[in-house]
C-alpha cells in the first residue's frame, strides 16, 4: 500500500503531461511521453552529436564524486574540530557564516579566472556546494554530543585522541551523516548548473543546454529524469547506510 501511494503522484503527473502534450501538439515546447520514452530506452544512442546518454551520465557522476568526496575530506575533519576545540571554532566561525550564504554558482567568474574552463572549475564548484553542509552538520553533531558521555569516557581512562575515536565521532556519526546527504544533493544541483555555463563541452547539465538551442524538449526532459533517478540513487544510497548503521537513533527519540 505504501508504495502504491509513492507512485500515485507521479503517474497522475504523467497521465496530466501526456493529455496537456496532446493539447498543446507543439513538441518544442512540450514533448509527447513516447518521444521521451524513446530516448530513455536507447540510452547507448548518440544524441546530438554529444555522446550519450550514458556517457554523459558518467561524466557528471564522476564530478560529483570528485567534488564531494574533498569537500567530505576537508569539511568533516575540520567541523569534528570546531565541534571538538572552541578557541578552533572562534577562529573559523565568523569567516565561515560570512561565506556560508554565497552561492555556488556565484563563485563562477572567480573560479574561471583561477582555473579556466574545464574540469577543474566545475569541480570546485560542486565543492563549494558540498562543504558548507557537511561541515556545519559536523560541527553541530559534535557539539550535541552529551557532556556526561565524555566526562564518563575520561572517568574511565580515555583521554585526547581516544575520546575523539571512541565517543566523539560515534556519537555525531547521525549528524554527519546527515550533512552528507544534503550535502550529495547539493553538489549535484550544482554540477548540472555548472555544466549549462559557458565553455562546458560535456555532463547532462550541457546535454540540456545544447538540447534546448536545437529545441529537443524530448531529450531535455529525459535527461532531467535521468538527474532526478541519480539524485535518487545517492540520497537512498546514504539513507540505507543511516538506517543500517544508526538504527539506535531511532530507538532513543
Amino acid at each position: 500500500m505504501k508504495n502504491l501511494k509513492g507512485i500515485l503522484l507521479p503517474a497522475l503527473i504523467v497521465v496530466a503531461w501526456e493529455v496537456f502534450a496532446i493539447y498543446v501538439g507543439k513538441p518544442t515546447v512540450i514533448p509527447r511521453l513516447d518521444a521521451i520514452i524513446a530516448v530513455l530506452l536507447n540510452p547507448t544512442m548518440t544524441l546530438l552529436g554529444t555522446g550519450t546518454i550514458i556517457d554523459n551520465s558518467i561524466i557528471s557522476i564522476t564530478r560529483v564524486l570528485t567534488g564531494f568526496l574533498v569537500a567530505f575530506a576537508v569539511a568533516v575533519p575540520l567541523g569534528i574540530t570546531m565541534g571538538y576545540y572552541k578557541p578552533i571554532n572562534d577562529i573559523f566561525d565568523t569567516f565561515i557564516e560570512l561565506l556560508r550564504p554565497i552561492p555556488p554558482l556565484a563563485w563562477v567568474p572567480l573560479t574561471l579566472a583561477w582555473f579556466g574552463v574545464g574540469d577543474v572549475s566545475i569541480i570546485f564548484i560542486i565543492f563549494i556546494g558540498a562543504f558548507f553542509p557537511i561541515l556545519i552538520n559536523t560541527v553541530a553533531g559534535v557539539k550535541e554530543v552529551p557532556k556526561i558521555l565524555i566526562e564518563a569516557s575520561k572517568t574511565l581512562g580515555c583521554t585526547g585522541a581516544n575520546v575523539l575515536k571512541k565517543v566523539i565521532i560515534p556519537a555525531a556519526s547521525p549528524s554527519i551523516l546527515t550533512g552528507l546527504r544534503v550535502g550529495a544533493g547539493i553538489a549535484w544541483m550544482c554540477v548540472v548548473a555548472a555544466e549549462m555555463l559557458p565553455g562546458s563541452d560535456s555532463g547532462l547539465g550541457y546535454l540540456i543546454m545544447y538540447a534546448y538551442s536545437l529545441s529537443r524538449m524530448d531529450i531535455i526532459v529525459a535527461a532531467m529524469i535521468v538527474i532526478g533517478i541519480i539524485g535518487i540513487v545517492l540520497d537512498r544510497g546514504l539513507r540505507y547506510i543511516e538506517n543500517k548503521k544508526f538504527k539506535w537513533k531511532s530507538m532513543v527519540k
